[in-house]
């Protein structure tokens, strides 16, 4: 008899290292206090690069990264003394989603000093919208001239997008079993997916995400060099690619590069970071170069394709453009709205109807599971295909005994749950920040757009306010703090978030 096909629990991306989880009422917040005071410590790390930027250029501004490094440093360090814990590895669940929340929330405060502290009218409702659209990987943005702006505030906004692609989860990973805490609970509550453990200890996976993290930035950097870009550009947007942010150092986005291949340079990698970091890990330990054999890979590859040759064909038959240049601005626009990156080259809005209705779809699909792009995700879509399928042979055989697969496994039964609760959430959340927006006063394409891009994390939404020609600083500042809130709920895929809000969870 053929073997029964193993259980399908999650997608193949976020891996699963066993670690002991005490099943304790009481919550220490001596253990958040510890967390939140070392991540910070190792974000005023990452403040010295644009100090030492603006210093090397001359800029005055390079004080402004000093005392924002030591003004974070003082703080984390302070909060790391005074929690005096000594307890063991295990945290509970409890503890880990605690943890999470007020990692991200401190993290991204202190992330927002540095724009405070410009001497550019920045509020602090606008720089704490610009650190969590870094973080979060969204890159929308509050900021106009930034082609006149010092070279180490476009910097920190590509640090920003690069951390919050990978690096807090590896920091924490790094950081928290050195301080008898497991970093891996961190891991888990950044996202609802789960996976086939693919490495037995979480120091080899914090060592194998980092090189593939490390390896595609440095691989796209000299993609980009080697098509024209400078130095300083190519540094920058390679982080903004491969952690799917989309800060630019230029207003007009890729639109200000006139090399083609620098644009399907952004394009591949934009694609590339889209995938798995599964993938890329098992390609590292000697696995599988094939790619195509991920059925979730197949599926991105396909809808990608798909949106590209239709949209492509109907805007060259309209307009009459030379075809490759068609395709080119089609391909990278594609890619980076469905990445959730969110780099513009040149106005899709401008392109009629059906290209709107494309791209307003683009904004909710998203990326691969296990990927740094945000969005529903390709496996979730996957499972709620096969449920509505399954479902309908019930109807039609109701006697039927069926079993659903998910490349050749059956499909747990949590599992269409899951992606079912996720997806109610999220358009319930989407419904929410939309009328909570147009009840300011705010018209209803950026309401909509608005909401959806930051739950999201794509960027740019529809129309001339905060379409790709645009940005949202003209927003009045309790929509940028709502809008701000959204992109943190999305990046944390709300449950992390909400199960703050259930009482059940603060009972002893």
């Amino acid at each position: 008899m053929p073997s029964e096909p193993s259980s399908v629990t999650a997608p193949r991306a976020i891996v699963r290292t066993p670690i002991a989880v005490r099943r304790i009422n009481t919550l220490d917040p001596r253990r958040i206090i510890l967390v939140v005071g070392v991540m910070l410590m190792g974000l005023a790390l990452f403040m010295l690069p644009p100090m030492i930027t603006d210093l090397a250029a001359g800029h005055d501004d390079w004080q402004i990264f000093a005392i924002s490094a030591l003004i974070t440093g003082f703080f984390g360090t302070m909060l790391a003394l005074v929690s005096d814990w000594q307890g063991t590895e295990s945290i509970s669940r409890r503890d880990g989603f605690v943890i999470t929340a007020a990692t991200w929330l401190a993290v991204s405060i202190s992330g927002a000093v540095p724009f405070v502290l410009l001497d550019r009218d920045i509020s602090i409702i606008d720089g704490w919208f610009e650190s969590v659209s870094g973080l979060t990987t969204t890159g929308a943005t509050v900021l106009v001239g930034l082609d006149r702006m010092p070279p180490g505030v476009l910097l920190w906004r590509s640090i920003l997008n690069w951390l919050g692609g990978i690096g807090i989860v590896v920091m924490a990973i790094i950081m928290l079993p050195f301080l008898r805490i497991g970093g891996m609970q961190l891991f888990h509550t950044e996202s609802s997916d789960r996976s086939d453990k693919i490495v037995p200890r979480a120091g080899q996976l914090v060592r194998y995400i980092a090189l593939s993290y490390g390896i595609l930035t440095l691989a796209c950097l000299i993609g980009f060099v080697m098509t024209g870009m400078t130095l300083f550009d190519a540094v920058n947007h390679a982080m903004s690619t491969v952690a799917t942010g989309g800060y630019s150092t230029h207003d007009a986005s890729f639109a200000y590069f006139q090399n083609r291949s620098t644009v399907w340079v952004g394009t591949i990698f934009m694609f590339l970071a889209s995938l798995p970091v599964v993938l890329y890990i098992r390609m590292l330990r000697g696995g599988s170069w094939a790619i195509w054999d991920d059925v979730q890979v197949r599926a991105f590859a396909l809808i990608v394709g798909g949106f590209i040759v239709g949209l492509t064909l109907w805007r060259y038959l309209k307009t009459g453009n030379e075809f490759f240049g068609v395709l080119t601005e089609v391909a990278f626009n594609v890619v980076s709205i469905i990445s959730t990156t969110g780099f513009a080259y040149g106005d899709y809005t401008t392109w009629g109807a059906p290209a709107l209705g494309a791209f307003f779809i683009l904004t909710f699909l998203g990326g691969c599971t296990g990927s740094t792009s945000g969005g529903i995700k390709i496996f979730r879509i996957q499972i709620m295909w096969l449920t509505v399928r399954s479902y309908l042979i019930g109807l039609i055989s109701p006697h039927r005994v069926h079993k659903t697969l998910y490349d050749g496994r059956a499909i747990g039964d949590d599992v269409p749950v899951a992606v079912l609760a996720f997806v109610s959430v999220l358009f319930a959340s989407f419904m929410l920040f939309s009328l909570a927006l147009m009840a300011l006063g705010i018209d209803f394409q950026t309401s909509v757009t608005g909401a959806a891009t930051a739950l999201t994390n794509v960027g740019p939404g529809l129309g001339p306010v905060i379409g790709p020609a645009g940005n949202f600083s003209s927003l009045p500042d309790t929509a940028k703090a709502l809008l701000a809130f959204a992109m943190l709920l999305g990046r944390l895929e709300f449950f992390t978030l909400l199960v703050l809000l259930d009482p059940s969870l603060w009972r002893r």
